[in-house]
C-alpha cells in the first residue's frame, strides 16, 4: 500500500479480506499497527481497549477448538450481548446481499451444502489467516455503551493501519463465537471481556472473494442535514 494514499483513498481501498497467503507477519509490524490503532479517540481518554495478537501454534489451537465445537453443535459461547432474534428488516437484507455477492464470486451454488458449510467454517478458522487480533475491553466497563463505541473506533483504526501497511483484514465475529476457546489459547486475562477479533495477513490475490465490494447505503437513506439553506 503506497504511503502517499490520502485518507479517503485508504478508506475506499479497504476490503474485507477472507483469503490469505501463508506468509508470516512479523511481531514488529504487528506492534507498529497496534500502536497506530491506539491513537483512536476515546471518551475522556479512557482507552478501554486491549489487543491480543496471536499466531503460530496458539492460533492453530484456536482454529481446532472452534471447529470441533461448532461441528459438534455446541451452543454459541460469546461474552458480548447480541440480539436473540438475529438481524431483521434492512439489516437482514444487507447481510443476505453480501452473502450472495460472496457466494457468486466463489461459484458456490445455493444447493451446494458442502461448499456453503465450508465457507461458514472458514470464519471459525479465522479465515486461515496467519494472525488473529483479539480485541477486548476492560471488564469494569463491560456494560458501558460509550466504551463499546470507543472499542469499535480502535478496531477500525486497527484495520486501516493494517491496510496502510499492505496487509488485509476482516473483522470476524465468527472467530469469537467460542470465546472460551479463544480465551484459553490467547491467554486473555479474566479482567477483560472478548469483544471481537480481526483476521489479518497478506492478501491472496488469487482468492476472488477478496475483490468483492459491498454496496453501501446512500446518504439519503442514513443521513440528515439540518440548518442548511437548500
Amino acid at each position: 500500500m503506497a504511503a502517499s494514499l490520502s485518507y479517503e483513498e485508504l478508506v475506499a481501498s479497504r476490503r474485507s479480506i477472507r483469503g490469505y497467503k501463508p506468509d508470516p507477519v512479523s511481531k514488529e509490524l504487528m506492534a507498529e499497527i497496534i500502536a497506530i490503532a491506539t491513537r483512536a479517540p476515546s471518551s475522556m481518554n479512557t482507552q478501554p481497549w486491549n489487543f491480543h495478537a496471536i499466531t503460530g501454534a496458539p492460533l492453530e489451537l484456536v482454529r481446532e477448538g472452534n471447529t470441533e465445537r461448532m461441528l459438534a453443535g455446541a451452543k454459541v459461547d460469546r461474552e458480548i450481548k447480541v440480539a436473540d432474534h438475529g438481524y431483521q428488516g434492512v439489516h437482514r437484507d444487507r447481510q443476505v446481499e453480501i452473502a450472495v455477492q460472496l457466494f457468486e464470486a466463489m461459484g458456490i451454488e445455493r444447493h451446494d451444502k458442502e461448499m456453503r458449510q465450508d465457507w461458514v467454517m472458514r470464519g471459525f478458522r479465522q479465515f486461515d489467516a496467519p494472525v488473529s487480533v483479539v480485541v477486548t475491553i476492560d471488564r469494569e466497563l463491560a456494560d458501558d455503551t460509550v466504551a463499546h463505541f470507543d472499542c469499535g473506533a480502535a478496531t477500525y483504526g486497527l484495520v486501516l493501519a493494517a491496510t496502510s501497511k499492505g496487509l488485509g483484514c476482516v473483522i470476524n465475529g465468527q472467530g469469537i463465537m467460542q470465546s472460551t476457546v479463544v480465551r484459553e489459547h490467547a491467554n486473555i486475562p479474566e479482567d477483560q471481556v472478548i469483544m471481537t477479533c480481526v483476521a489479518m495477513g497478506w492478501p491472496n490475490p488469487d482468492f476472488v472473494a477478496n475483490d468483492v465490494v459491498s454496496r453501501r447505503a446512500e446518504n439519503t437513506d442514513i443521513a440528515s442535514f439540518v440548518g442548511w439553506d437548500d
